[in-house]
């Protein structure tokens, strides 16, 4: 199973949403998934703590690097989130871990600055230029009637990047994490809307990889 990283080095811009809601999406589909927090605030490991056991089981690794290439060679889905602040030697070490690079983006002139120097670092990695690891990107607590939405769909137009998805901004990401829940532990009634908009981002990262030859 891929393994998907979500990054982002600037912090705030949605990277934890992101990760834990892409880990109870599988988890919910009965396919086992891990999830990996490099961050020192430890927010998505603090949200598993609080998962309740009736929900479908997510794991946690607490590991080295040579414990997740491990888990690439499984039927096992590797979900990492990303460190803030993420730069250097540490960024191409962890870009090295992933199969699937997902970089959350919110509509504001702070996370576009930041976005925009973090993409030019990523489109020069070796893995991303050789094509061994793909990127894209999500736009995050983006309400497609506000200028500020406007502004960064035309910003992310700027980049060779596929921009998956716009995900509203709603309570209902916030409100299922007090709980250890994630949207996708919810009644159908409560996300429909929201699943929806999940859509195109999780067939990207099923989507094969192209064969290069």
């Amino acid at each position: 199973m891929p393994a998907v990283l979500v990054i982002n080095p600037k912090g705030g811009s949605g990277k934890t949403t992101l990760a834990t809601n892409l880990a109870g999406y599988f988890a919910s589909c009965n396919e086992s998934v891990t999830l990996w927090d490099l961050d020192r605030q430890r927010s998505a490991l603090n949200w598993l703590e609080i998962r309740p056991l009736a929900l479908p089981a997510i794991r946690q690794l607490v590991a080295s690097e040579e414990g997740a290439s491990r888990l690439r060679n499984q039927r096992e889905w590797l979900i990492l989130d990303s460190a803030a602040g993420i730069h250097g030697k540490r960024l191409t070490q962890t870009l090295r871990l992933a199969d699937k690079v997902i970089v959350p983006v919110q509509p504001s002139v702070f996370d576009m600055v930041a976005t925009r120097d973090f993409f030019e670092v990523l489109r020069e990695e070796k893995v991303i230029r050789k094509h061994k690891a793909f990127a894209a990107v999500v736009g995050m607590r983006a309400d497609p009637r506000t200028r500020a939405a406007a502004t960064l769909v035309a910003f992310l137009e700027q980049f060779d990047l596929p921009v998956l998805t716009h995900l509203r901004d709603t309570q209902i990401y916030a409100n299922a994490a007090f709980t250890g829940r994630c949207l996708f532990d919810l009644p159908p009634y409560l996300n429909e809307r929201d699943a929806e908009q999940w859509q195109p981002l999780i067939e990207w990262v099923r989507e094969q990889p192209p064969v290069l030859v």
